[in-house]
Order: structure tokens, then C-alpha cells, then sequence
């Protein structure tokens, strides 16, 4: 393997910046319906713990094992964006206290914790993690090899959605009826366009993405159960939908960005570089505030601002 520090760094990226693109792409169809999704961390740990389990105990060939462990986080990811989505779209509460009372609910010490204790899941590694993948024998390949030829199948599935995900967002119908869901109910419902049903819809689509994000992390990064693995990724997604302008191209650069941040201290230990091990570990954060604040700008805002119903609540005016 290139020995190159800048490739090790590009090629860490992408493995480290897989989950939070999976996160943030969930994000992304979730706030094009209008919907604000701040309970993203406690999504992920729910995957996450979901899916350490479902690879425990089911058997059969790795790849069974994965591709079915990948589902369930899927579903329990799915399942708690369920939650939010009676919260903010059924019962129209309050959408910045009930994504972050899911995190509460679902995150460190709430449910994903307690599901791990009585599951058992912390005391083993998972039997069959996630591996990076041998593309055509090609991951020698200097420069190169490393970065688009040793990656995980889940690093490959998210480069197709990415591309999928544009392509329904901006060159389909119903993603320019998402849009403008998201831009305008009113206007969409007096289309005829069923807001309750497109809001729910990937309310909970994009939860399951968030859930196989999570999944990532526990088959994968570790790969073993911890509690408050994800340590904050959740929120770093959630900047990145901001950062990306809700379009999953730039979210996934941004990811690539925030995941060789995250895999830089390691690097750099490895390389044995000394420099604090806490002053990394905080960085993605400080550039989270950083990259917020720059395109919050007025101009930003203005050419690519968010959907202009992002979390208020949709009352349907009696006909």
C-alpha cells in the first residue's frame, strides 16, 4: 500500500466519511419535505446497536450476515424516524424539541445503552465486520489503489446514491414535488400533492439511511459495540446537510472533508507526529462552527438557502 501520507489521508477520508454521508443524505430528503431531523445522533446509535446485534446472532455466509445486519439497522433507524414523524408531522409539536428529544431518548445514555445491556452486545467483537474490498485486485495500485480500489461495499453503494439521489431530487417529478412540499405546502397541497404522505415518507427514508449510518460505525469503524460511538457524528451530519445546500453531491464532498478530520489523529499517531490527542479530536467540531458560519452568509443564504417551510408544521386549510 502507498506509504504517501496525503494518500492515507484521502483514502481515510472516504472510509471515515462514508457514515456521515449515509447521515446526512437521510437528512437531506428528510428536510426537503420540510421536516427538521435534529434526533439524527440518536438514529445512528439506534442502527448501530441494531445492527451489532442482528450480525451476533445471525448466521450464514458474511456476506448474509451484512447485507442482513445493514437492513436492520435500516429498520430500527426507520422506525425511530417513525417517532419523529407523528411527532412533527401528526401531532405538529414543536420540530427543534422533538428531534432533539429523540436524541435524548435513543442516544448515549437512553435506549441504544440500555438495548445493549440486556442484548449483550459490548462484550464481543462482531463475528463478521464490514471489510474494505480487493476492486479487480487494483488496490495496490499506487495513488490510485488505495483511495477508489480498497474501499468497503457501503463507500461504493453511497457514491451510486449520491449520483440516484440527484438525479430524483432535480430531473424527476415527484422530487420536484418533494421541493416544493418543502418550499410551499400550501401551494403543493392545492396541486393535489399528498404533504402528509411525501413529509412521512422520507421522514423515514431518510431515518433508515441515518441507520445504516450508524450500522458503519459498529461492523465497521470499531468494529464493536461502545456506547456513544458515533460521539457526535450525528450533529456533524446535520451541518453537513447545511453545508451541502440540501444537495447530496456537496454533502458528500463535506463528508469526505469532516471524515479525514476525524481520521487525522490516528494518521498522524501512526506516522508517530505528536500533537494533542484532544486538540484533534475536537477539530472537526471547531470546523463544523467554522463552515456554519461561512455559509450562513446572506449571499450563501440567498442563492442556495434552505427549503422555506424547513420545520414549520403543515395545518391543512378546511375546502
Amino acid at each position: 500500500m502507498n506509504s504517501n501520507i496525503f494518500i492515507i489521508v484521502i483514502a481515510s477520508a472516504i472510509f471515515y466519511g462514508t457514515p456521515l454521508f449515509f447521515a446526512a443524505l437521510g437528512g437531506i430528503f428528510t428536510e426537503r419535505s420540510g421536516v427538521l431531523n435534529l434526533g439524527v445522533e440518536g438514529t445512528m446509535l439506534i442502527g448501530g446497536v441494531t445492527g451489532a446485534w442482528t450480525c451476533l446472532h445471525v448466521g450464514g455466509s458474511a456476506w448474509f450476515t451484512i447485507t442482513v445486519s445493514i437492513l436492520m439497522g435500516a429498520l430500527a433507524g426507520g422506525l425511530v424516524s417513525t417517532l419523529l414523524a407523528f411527532l412533527c408531522i401528526t401531532l405538529k409539536t414543536n420540530q427543534t424539541v422533538a428531534g432533539l428529544s429523540i436524541t435524548i431518548f435513543a442516544g448515549t445514555v437512553g435506549l441504544s445503552s440500555y438495548l445493549a445491556n440486556i442484548w449483550k452486545v459490548s462484550r464481543q467483537p462482531v463475528p463478521r465486520p464490514i471489510r474494505k474490498l480487493d476492486v479487480f485486485g487494483l488496490s495496490d495500485t499506487p495513488i490510485v489503489g488505495p483511495i477508489l480500489f480498497h474501499q468497503t461495499t457501503l463507500t461504493y453503494l453511497s457514491w451510486v446514491l449520491a449520483i440516484l439521489a440527484t438525479i430524483y431530487l432535480f430531473h424527476t417529478r415527484i422530487g420536484l414535488q418533494l421541493r416544493a412540499v418543502g418550499e410551499s405546502p400550501q401551494t403543493a397541497d392545492a396541486m393535489g400533492i399528498n404533504v402528509v404522505k411525501y413529509r412521512y415518507v422520507h421522514t423515514i427514508f431518510g431515518g433508515m439511511l441515518a441507520g445504516v449510518g450508524g450500522v458503519f460505525y459498529s461492523l465497521a469503524i470499531v468494529p464493536l459495540w461502545v456506547d456513544g460511538m458515533t460521539k457526535g457524528a450525528g450533529w456533524i451530519a446535520i451541518a453537513l446537510v447545511i453545508f451541502g445546500f440540501w444537495r447530496p453531491s456537496l454533502a458528500l464532498l463535506g463528508a469526505y472533508l469532516f471524515g479525514a478530520l476525524q481520521s487525522l489523529g490516528s494518521t498522524l499517531k501512526a506516522r508517530n507526529v505528536k500533537i494533542s490527542g484532544d486538540l484533534l479530536d475536537a477539530l472537526p467540531f471547531f470546523m463544523t462552527i467554522v463552515v456554519l458560519v461561512l455559509v450562513s452568509s446572506r449571499f450563501a443564504h440567498r442563492k442556495l438557502g434552505a427549503p422555506a417551510a424547513l420545520g414549520v408544521p403543515y395545518e391543512r386549510e378546511e375546502r
